[in-house]
């Protein structure tokens, strides 16, 4: 294909013909088709191959998103959502060039709590990872209730509750069909995600709809602690009817999506108030079913994910993203923290109060949240994979300069270094710009890439007794020992349901 900047090229690949554009000498390809639109009476089905089709397709335009309600840290991520609709498995793909070379391929699941974001957003533009001579690829697939609601045990409908995974397993095989003809290494294919798209990396390398789809593995501060029960995923299901108003299956097939999306977010809120008890994330992948038979954590200890490398690692101020902006937990009280942790902990409060006892009761409650939530999830998905692969740990340090510096190192704040969009547009206001934060752009895509290149970002592998960890900050990289490790061993006498979101 001929890379003179704006001119448009045609690629023959197994699925079909398509015509996309050259920009900044990077091949793009916007809004593939990986399978057939998930609507109608395929609404809560396992997500079927796309129909081959005749001529040539346009790719200059991405694909839609799927149905969700507006968020507002959409902000952090660069909005772009675009427009929305059930038809929404597709895939867009930056390639140096369809010229037959073997390039490593990087398959991005995007974050967004399992109910918001789309691939195609601003901040995961990917021709800068793709110029570094890989090909990169980005993911739509089913969010929220159209993607993560288990109704087999409640009605006739027999959704999963885990179609969300399974359309981002079909989407690598798609991958495995076809990126050949765009230049990339069918066999050398990493996955990498951050968020809730970590969770799903999670969930991929635990689930058997995508043994042997990809080789190695990125989760940024999401781990293997995710998965409803079949208990609780019926729990959500039985919320989500009544707000809908009927549990006829016919019915809800003919519902509009925003109906459902209107009563999703009814449900989200009753569970942030706590007006029905649904736990973190209600609309999370549902576990005991044919996509993921068990836990993401349990399947890996198990070596579900043999032989498959993984990087991972967190923030090191996850949880401020949620926080800052609630004036009652910035003005929180010590005997407030004292009363969360011992809710949290119970019998171990004491011990858990000591391994956070520096700093106000707002850095505190922090600091324990992003354990929770981040931190020691993947410490322990590092721990189950070791035995299976190597394993690599990373912190990212860098803090935000947004408001004043109160984000701190806060959850996403990665994203726009791994994909070198820091500095563009309003993001740059969240990420920061400069030198400091060129450089720290350049160490990550060079050392994400050169784990998808060989399995080696560039750093000594994560073990139990050193646990040595790379940290991104102001400075150079520089590898450290056992970070935070009076706080992780807290953990170890918890019960590991109390783990993740």
């Amino acid at each position: 294909m001929d890379r003179v900047a704006g001119e448009t090229g045609i690629v023959e690949a197994p699925c079909g013909r398509l015509k996309g554009l050259t920009e900044a000498g990077i091949c793009v390809f916007r809004g593939i088709a990986y399978a057939k639109p998930p609507v109608g009476r395929l609404r809560w089905r396992l997500p079927q191959p796309p129909a081959p089709w005749a001529g040539v397709r346009d790719a200059t335009r991405f694909g839609n998103a799927a149905p969700q309600a507006p968020s507002r840290l959409g902000m952090f991520s660069g909005g772009g959502i675009g427009m929305q609709s059930e038809d929404c498995l597709y895939l867009n793909v930056w390639t140096p060039g369809c010229d037959g070379v073997k390039r490593p391929v990087m398959v991005w699941f995007h974050g967004g709590a399992f109910v918001f974001g789309a691939g195609h957003q601003p901040i995961y533009d990917a021709r800068r990872l793709a110029a570094r001579d890989c090909v990169a690829v980005t993911v739509n697939s089913r969010l929220g209730a159209l993607g993560f609601l288990s109704l087999a045990d409640v009605n006739d409908v027999p959704s999963t509750g885990a179609e969300g995974i399974a359309d981002q397993a079909l989407a690598l095989q798609w991958v495995k069909d076809n990126i050949a003809s765009f230049g990339g290494d069918p066999g050398n294919v990493t996955i990498f995600g951050e968020s809730a798209g970590a969770m799903s990396v999670a969930c991929l390398l635990a689930s058997p709809a995508a043994k042997g789809l990809f080789h190695k593995a990125i989760a940024q501060s999401g781990a293997a602690h995710v998965g409803s029960g079949r208990e609780r995923a019926a729990k959500v299901a039985n919320a989500m009817l009544d707000k809908l108003g009927t549990r006829d299956a016919d019915a809800l097939m003919a519902l509009p999506a925003g109906a459902i999306v209107k009563a999703q977010a009814a449900v989200l809120r009753d569970s942030r108030t706590g007006r029905r008890r649904l736990g973190g994330l209600p609309l999370q992948p549902a576990i005991e079913n044919d996509v993921l038979p068990e836990r993401p954590i349990d399947a890996i200890r198990a070596g579900a994910a043999a032989g498959i490398p993984v990087l991972t690692g967190t923030t090191k101020e996850e949880w401020k993203l949620f926080t800052v902006a609630d004036p009652r937990l910035r003005f929180l009280s010590a005997a407030n923290f004292a009363r969360r942790v011992e809710q949290l902990a119970g019998a171990h409060a004491p011990a858990m109060l000591q391994a956070y006892g520096e700093g106000s009761p707002f850095e505190r409650l922090n600091a324990l949240m992003t354990d929770k939530a981040f931190f020691v999830p993947a410490t322990r998905m590092l721990e189950a994979q070791e035995p299976h692969a190597a394993v690599f740990a990373y912190r990212f340090d860098w803090r935000s300069r947004f408001l004043g510096g109160m984000l701190g190192a806060c959850h996403a704040l990665e994203l726009g270094f791994v994909f070198g969009t820091f500095a563009d547009g309003r993001a740059r206001a969240f990420f920061g710009k400069g030198p400091a934060a060129e450089a720290l752009s350049g160490a990550m895509m060079e050392a994400w890439v050169n784990f998808a290149r060989a399995g080696d970002p560039g750093w000594p592998r994560y073990d139990a007794g050193s646990r040595r960890t790379m940290i991104f900050g102001d400075g150079p990289p520089a590898p450290v020992s056992a970070p935070n490790d009076a706080r992780r061993l807290a953990w170890d006498a918890m019960p590991e349901k109390r783990l993740g979101p």
